[in-house]
């Protein structure tokens, strides 16, 4: 995973800009597996604000909209629109590529006027060429899905003013009056895979093959070990969590020899990844454990092994974040200058009727309780199946978060960045009930929650 940004309930820019949008609006109607890396490492462009060491600031306000507003019945609303994206890695057999492709060609199905071009393998000398490129093509929506390619799009944003320019986040929140940020709530939908998982797992043991310390991996990891702690409390258990991090996105052979030692020499029975080959996958497979799943639906979207080992995995729509730019620029807002950290109380409407949120779990083509594998159903409590229903219908309806609902007390392990050390082991960093800024989680956020493992 690369480059990703503000997540949970807070309000945004963004949120504001729509919010206003839709006042206004009522009077006239309304980095994974194969041959390149799900998502690039993060790359921050500039340095972080200094964290308050003991709080981190506080949302102001529950998120409003579940869904797009529909754009104003003008001229606006059927002009020739081109959706462009620049791909930091291959899309076939990718899930981090493969879903934004994904997005773009169920948006094209959607809107008539909307056409969708793209580059792959784009690297960072080669964003700015390469979206010129597209520009002179139509494009009017400019992606760089990592920030490592999306930064240097802020350089030309002032030169194409009717052109929305946007950058996925990693560390760096920074936006322009057409320079926009994105990232989904992966953490929700991660959260109840960590309830399952804590369910599963015989041995008390979990183990996580991850990339590398950043902010962007450990929120989503501390959403993850936040599900399987309310899991451990509820079945009275005692569950170690360990991470062991390989240094990269993808790096297939040590992944699959981090998997390896997790299962063998730690008894991991529960694998789960923050890396981007099948490698961990395939360990689950060969040694009979369950794996749980990340970024897409591998089973159903990717055929990767089947239920009998994946338990469930998560799936991003990257097209409710898109859906939001297409509305504003239809609706002939061309300075947004917003970050959007959609979630599971945000969805929109395919083409074909299905409305979706921006993240949930997933598997083999099913969504809610109907993700967890038919075979690992039986052996999850009724406790546990009825609290993911629960949590999942409040996340979808926006009244409870997970980053809100629990207390953070720093490990002690993480990332220092510039101006932001890491909090010492055991400091109280967010009271429970207290829901942090998206700004907060999606670059200030640099420590392992309180009781996970970090091997060496």
């Amino acid at each position: 995973m690369n480059g990703k940004v503000l997540r949970p309930h807070g309000t945004t820019a963004f949120r504001v800009t729509l919010v206003s949008l839709l006042l206004a609006l009522v009077i006239i109607g309304s980095a994974s597996c194969t041959p390149a890396p799900t998502q690039p490492p993060p790359q921050p462009t500039s340095a972080p604000a200094a964290a308050q060491p003991t709080q981190p600031p506080a949302a102001q306000a529950p998120a409003q909209p579940t869904s797009a507003p529909a754009a104003a019945p003008t001229a606006a609303a059927s002009m020739p629109l081109t959706l462009a994206i620049e791909h930091y890695s291959v899309i076939k057999g990718t899930t981090w590529s493969g879903a934004h492709d994904r997005a773009a060609k169920r948006l094209v199905a959607k809107y008539p006027n909307l056409k969708y071009i793209y580059r792959e393998e784009v690297t960072p000398d080669a964003a700015v060429p390469d979206a010129k490129e597209m520009i002179s093509e139509g494009a009017n929506i400019v992606v760089g899905n990592a920030e490592f390619i999306g930064m240097p799009l802020k350089d030309i944003a002032d030169q194409y003013p009717n052109t929305y320019f946007v950058s996925i986040v990693a560390s760096d929140v920074s936006t322009k009056t057409n320079f926009i940020r994105m990232f989904p709530r992966q953490y929700q939908a991660m959260y109840l895979e960590g309830l399952i998982a804590g369910a599963l797992t015989k041995s008390d043991v979990i183990g996580i093959v991850s990339a590398f310390p950043c902010v962007q991996v450990a929120h989503r990891q501390n959403g993850f070990y936040l599900g399987v702690m309310d899991a451990e409390k509820l079945l009275n258990k005692k569950i170690t969590v360990y991470v062991k991090y390989v240094g990269d996105w993808l790096k297939p052979a040590d992944e699959r020899e981090v998997a390896t030692t997790l299962v063998t020499q730690y008894h991991a029975d529960v694998l789960t990844q923050q890396t981007d080959s099948s490698s961990p996958l395939d360990v689950a497979t060969q040694q009979k454990v369950w794996f749980v799943g990340k970024d897409m639906d591998i089973v159903g979207d990717l055929g990767w092994s089947n239920t009998d080992t994946v338990a469930v995995s998560f799936d991003t729509r990257w097209e409710v974040l898109y859906n939001q730019l297409i509305q504003e620029m239809m609706a002939g807002n061309k300075n947004p200058n917003t970050v959007l950290f959609l979630g599971m109380h945000d969805n929109m409407t395919l083409a074909n009727g299905t409305v979706e949120p921006t993240v949930d779990i997933m598997n083999n083509g099913k969504v809610g309780l109907d993700a967890i594998s038919p075979k690992a159903r039986p052996l999850i409590p009724d406790s546990i199946i009825q609290l993911v229903q629960q949590r999942r219908d409040q996340m979808i309806a926006g009244t409870w978060d997970p980053f809100q609902a629990a207390q953070f007390v720093s490990n002690g392990t993480g990332l220092a960045l510039p101006g932001l050390p890491i909090p010492a082991k055991g400091t109280v960093v967010k009271q429970a009930g207290v829901m942090p800024s998206d700004e907060w989680i999606l670059s200030q956020f640099n420590f392992d929650l309180n009781g996970m493992t970090i091997l060496q």
